[in-house]
């Protein structure tokens, strides 16, 4: 099955990145998928601190536009030394 024909572009697709809680974790990922999607709205963005505080989940909504775009963003957020994961 090909993978392109699950999604429709342009999509509204959500991203959740997690790491380290720290106060310009937010910033850090706003301003990498801000590279790969330019147009990404920051009402769009929602931050979650873990219990203990010491992890942050960002969720980001991005219009994204193709495949490459999509596979680029993963790439660069999922290489980030201060990324745990991405999902």
């Amino acid at each position: 099955m090909d993978d392109e024909s699950l999604l429709q572009f342009p999509c509204d697709f959500p991203l959740k990145i997690m790491g380290g809680g720290s106060p310009d974790f937010r910033q850090l990922v706003v301003d990498l998928v801000s590279r790969h999607a330019p147009d990404l709205d920051p009402t769009r963005v929602s931050v979650r601190d873990s219990r203990a505080g010491r992890y942050q989940s960002v969720t980001v909504v991005i219009n994204a536009r193709d495949r490459a775009q999509l596979d680029a963003l993963y790439g660069e957020l999922s290489s980030h030394p201060r990324i745990t994961m991405v999902l």
